[in-house]
């Protein structure tokens, strides 16, 4: 087997070796590169180029998806081998084998939070032989090829590691015994994983401990009628998904046709809100696959594809989606036995299965904890509690189950594989609907000349709002309150199962006919709030409540988006120049760092409490409030890094912001259906809530010890990368914040600031030039490698906190042109 190491990349370096990538649509170059590869690749399992251009952005050109799976592999393990075999741990349900019992397990894209014993409980009991069976059989050739690859790939630089090659090079696990060797399975628990990110996986710890009672268990058997009250009045913080519309992950994007452009061209802009740790992170790769594909954007960690991208053809980005992806089920138990339930008039079993973990004990040693896990028809058992708070609860008469859509969903990557080897625009809008694998994102997308699209076309229970009417439970209206839309429906009846569409690719989910979507030659947008203003003008109503809302007050964040574009085509957002769109203009817009927040209050906050020192203060500490009004009257009103004062802002927005349930006296101007970027507004200052958010906004900045007048740039880093510190722009959605900088988990007083660790992530803007090709720029904001050791540690990390955007090169010429340009070819022989 041929490798790769440090003398061979210096001598292609000294070589000066070319690019052999897409000359916008006509044959490619190759090198003259001797070795096996160029000279005998009939006698190759795999083949492939890799060309890294500048920021580690791999160009990968194959002739086949199994050579480009090994190559994408590759790479990847090349820049964040360590995270990838951690989660290689996750998914086979061995992170208390490796990394102990008492170590935590976080999902930061869904806020899910267990231990290492419970997360292993879970995927074993999630992901089963039957969904991994499932997928395999159903995913398309080029998927099988290039996970094979992807296994292979991954595999062969995990040989090289153990073998003492790459010195220096991921240091956190290159020598632990849990770096272990990918298999075909692990790719496909990993596409499981990613297709329940927003149902199943919300419920590990609840998943994972679900027992039926005693026999003698006395109690609990009919819900509380004062649960809303309990959970109100219990809570300290924002209701935890799924107890919310929106997820920690969001992001924002635009499509605008020839109608919005200054020049008449199509513009994309795409941006997701993604953690800024763990394989919630993008990457981002160019592939070129013979003459059946050539893509270039990002993807998940472990996935090789493209999920959010652009060639020649077409460009899209995704947000997520309001709709949710799952169900409860209320199950009327047989009081002799909890663990049969009644269904169509008779008592069936549920199923059970004993699952034992292993566990890494602090002295060393390993020992086995089994549980027996139970499964309705419907899906696994689980219990929920909100705070200590019970809200699905296992009684002698009731339990309850859960019905995910998307642990059905075998078509999840046969839609990206299919999306990243379509032709044409309309292709690929085509497929949208046609596949119908889109997990849990809304997607936009336009083209060379095309109009902007938008759709909510992914995988929903097929719920109508009179499937849910018909089939209530005790528990509807209570979470009716809690989280609108979601449905928990009667178990005991066959005749709340979920509807199948006729145009629906599998059962029990709404088809493309039953979901919204929107084409124009102006714009769309989404930036997490539902499909009913993806475009004002256009408003999307008679959809399924389980899909999103309609008619309703919009996040600050939806109401910044949308404003952006009205005022950049009337001309009032100040910027010089013709009205419409181009590139130059949205990557100023996008990265402004300003929020909505700030345009609707802070004139009257500081008219109210400032000029002077209100007497609305009185009774409270005022101790550094005159010097906190200073600096907020001085503050420029963004979050950029030479802006001073934002922060007073920010923590006064946050403790306004966590409550359950607004304060319906926080604005004098209620919501307007009728002028929804407008209103609610005038935010009511004298509301008592609103006066002791500010005081304890300055308290909390006084008792940090940190100047009022500090600059953002000093306050808030990435809280990823070691070494010296990267100051990073923006603000959090929850204050109207465009430009997303997340730092939620972060102490003020402990860290001396914020610490970023998710938000703005990949960044692409896309438009295509006279010839055809496309012309894109972007970020990925937290860099290439999580490897402190690689060059790609943190290089676009500093150009994003420069706002120096970084070109995306495309055709061979761009690449040639690339001064950082390094040509490897990777091969593996076939086997005699």
């Amino acid at each position: 087997m041929m490798t790769i190491n440090r003398a061979m990349l210096l001598a292609a370096m000294v070589a000066g070796t070319t690019g052999c990538l897409s000359s916008g649509g006509g044959n490619s170059a190759s090198d003259n590169l001797a070795g096996p590869a160029a000279d005998a690749p009939g006698l190759d399992r795999y083949r492939a180029t890799i060309t890294r251009t500048s920021f580690g952005i791999p160009h990968i050109e194959a002739p086949d998806f199994a050579s480009m799976g090994y190559a994408y592999g590759y790479v990847q393990a090349e820049d964040n081998l360590c995270l990838l075999a951690e989660d290689t741990l996750t998914v086979r349900g061995l992170r208390a084998r490796y990394l102990g019992g008492e170590g935590q397990y976080t999902i930061p894209a869904n806020g899910a939070v267990a231990s290492n014993v419970d997360a292993d409980f879970f995927w074993r009991t999630a992901i089963t032989d039957a969904a991994l069976e499932s997928q395999r059989s159903n995913s398309d050739p080029e998927v099988i090829e290039a996970s094979q690859g992807y296994v292979d790939g991954f595999n062969r630089y995990v040989e090289e590691i153990r073998r003492g090659e790459h010195p220096g090079r991921h240091q956190a696990c290159r020598d632990s015994d849990w770096l272990l060797p990918l298999t075909l399975d692990d790719m496909f628990r990993r596409y499981f994983r990613l297709a329940v990110l927003a149902s199943s996986s919300v419920f590990v710890e609840g998943v994972a401990n679900a027992q039926p009672p005693a026999l003698d268990f006395i109690g609990g058997e009919e819900p509380d009628e004062g649960l809303i009250d309990t959970l109100l009045n219990t809570l300290e913080g924002p209701l935890p998904f799924p107890l919310s519309r929106e997820l920690n992950i969001g992001s924002n994007m635009y499509a605008f046709g020839s109608e919005t452009t200054r020049d008449g061209q199509s513009l994309l802009f795409g941006n997701p809100h993604f953690p800024w740790e763990k394989t919630e992170r993008l990457y981002l790769a160019h592939l070129k696959v013979g003459d059946q594909a050539e893509i270039m954007g990002a993807a998940l960690y472990g996935l090789p594809a493209v999920l959010i991208g652009f060639n020649e053809h077409f460009a899209w980005s995704h947000t997520v989606s309001t709709a949710f992806r799952f169900s409860f089920y209320e199950l009327t138990l047989n009081p002799a036995d909890p663990t049969q339930y009644l269904f169509d008039g008779e008592f069936v079993d549920m199923t059970s299965k004993d699952i034992t973990v292993e566990v890494l004990e602090a002295d060393g040693s390993v020992s086995e904890r089994t549980r027996t896990l139970y499964h309705s028809h419907y899906g696994p058992m689980l219990e929920f509690a909100v705070s200590g708070v019970p809200v699905l609860s296992w009684s002698p008469l009731k339990a309850y189950t859960l019905r995910d859509a998307n642990a059905e969903n075998d078509r999840l990557l046969n839609q990206f594989f299919r999306w990243n080897q379509a032709s044409s625009f309309e292709e690929f809008v085509e497929l949208h609907g046609s596949v119908l694998g889109v997990p849990w994102v809304n997607t936009i997308a336009t083209g060379p000349g095309k109009p902007a699209y938008y759709g909510d076309l992914t995988v929903v229970p097929n719920v109508t709002d009179e499937l849910a009417m018909q089939c209530p439970t005790a528990l509807t209206p209570v979470l009716g309150q809690l989280m609108p839309g979601l449905p928990i429906l009667d178990g005991s009846r066959s005749a709340c199962d979920w509807g199948t569409d006729s145009d629906a690719p599998a059962p029990g989910v709404f088809g493309p006919g039953n979901l919204p979507t929107l084409s124009r030659n102006d714009w769309v947008h989404n930036c997490n709030d539902s499909y009913w203003l993806t475009n004002p003008d256009e408003p999307l109503t008679g959809f399924a409540s389980i899909i999103g809302d309609e008619g309703t007050a919009r996040t600050l964040r939806t109401r910044l988006c949308i404003a952006h574009v009205e005022e950049r085509l009337d001309g009032t957002d100040g910027r010089a120049g013709s009205l419409g769109f181009d590139m130059d203009n949205l990557q100023d817009v996008v990265l402004e760092s300003s929020l909505m927040s700030e345009r609707l209050a802070r004139e009257s906050v500081v008219t109210a409490y400032c000029n002077p020192v209100s007497d609305l203060l009185s009774g409270v500490t005022q101790t550094g409030i005159a010097e906190a009004c200073d600096a907020l009257e001085a503050w420029d009103g963004t979050y950029n890094l030479d802006s001073r004062g934002g922060h007073i802002w920010r923590e006064f927005w946050a403790r306004l912001n966590p409550l359950p349930v607004p304060s319906p006296l926080q604005w004098l101007v209620p919501f307007n259906a009728n002028d929804p970027v407008n209103t609610p507004r005038m935010l009511n200052v004298a509301d008592p809530i609103t006066i002791q958010a500010f005081v304890g906004a300055v308290q909390a900045i006084q008792s940090a010890g940190i100047p009022f007048d500090a600059r953002m740039g000093d306050l808030q880093r990435s809280g990823i990368h070691e070494g010296a510190a990267i100051p990073v722009f923006g603000g959090e959605s929850f204050e109207g914040a465009f430009t997303i900088a997340s730092s939620r988990d972060s102490n003020l007083e402990e860290a001396q600031g914020y610490s970023v660790t998710y938000g703005n992530s990949y960044i692409q803007t896309v438009t295509w030039g006279d010839d055809g090709n496309p012309i894109a720029e972007g970020f990925v904001t937290y860099s290439q490698s999580t490897d402190p050791a690689s060059p790609y540690y943190r290089d676009m990390t500093e150009a994003y906190s420069n706002k120096e955007w970084i070109r995306f090169p495309y055709t061979e010429q761009e690449i040639r042109q690339d001064p950082a340009r390094v040509v490897v070819r990777l091969n593996e022989p076939a086997t005699p």
